[in-house]
């Protein structure tokens, strides 16, 4: 009878050590297209999976969910979002689409109607949101340009949402860390382009550790 009440017992602390372990894992899903699917090149030279190794390096509890796609749009996005946020059930989204919007010279509004669609979604599910802007070249038009640029300034402005100018900050002009094609960044851009993410993503994982902090359980450090 003595033992097998310290079984339970001891099945007990196991159960509520592992769930504690569960409950200390976080998610960043990372919401983009080429840019961030690591086009061109192999998978762990991308900037996507240098995140995660910047984040087991400093010792913060999270899991990084690439669900990126060649090619996505918005629109495909927005089709696929609630999907996604089920499986992954992430506490941060970093969103990173549009730039095939541009590219294929799609109305400016009905992106920005499609990625308001993910972020609600992301919110309603409880995650954290960074958008990550794009721009144009100069010969897609100025009044095109301008328009397509705003709209994820004032996205983020209507959401509330984090917000990163643009996802290739100090790149657009150096030909040299650009693969053949001049729309997609060779290896060596890459980890470029994370210092950049970073900048935006770093406040809301602090956030994170606060408040994981005040609830008293362990933090990330």
């Amino acid at each position: 009878m003595g033992s097998r009440c310290m079984l339970k017992r001891l099945l007990w602390i196991v159960l509520m050590c592992w769930s504690g372990l569960a409950a200390a894992q976080h998610t960043i899903l990372v919401y983009g297209d080429s840019l961030s699917a690591a086009y061109g090149i192999s998978q762990r030279q991308g900037w996507v999976a240098l995140l995660q190794e910047r984040l087991q390096a400093r010792n913060l509890d999270y899991t990084v969910v690439n669900a990126s796609i060649s090619g996505e749009t918005s629109s495909g996005g927005a089709a696929r979002i609630d999907e996604v946020l089920s499986r992954t059930k992430p506490d941060i989204v970093v969103l990173a689409l549009g730039a095939n919007d541009g590219l294929r010279g799609l109305p400016v509004a009905q992106m920005k109607r499609n990625l308001s669609r993910i972020i609600e979604a992301s919110q309603q599910a409880g995650a954290r949101v960074l958008v990550a802007g794009m721009r144009l070249p100069p010969n897609y038009g100025q009044r095109y340009a301008q328009e397509f640029e705003q709209a994820f300034a004032e996205l983020a402005k209507r959401h509330k949402t984090a917000y990163l100018p643009f996802l290739l900050e100090g790149m657009a002009t150096q030909q040299a860390l650009f693969q053949p094609d001049q729309l997609h960044p060779t290896a060596e851009a890459q980890p470029i382009i994370l210092d950049t993410v970073w900048q935006a993503l770093e406040p809301l994982l602090q956030r994170r550790t606060q408040r994981t902090d005040r609830r008293g359980s362990p933090a990330a450090s």
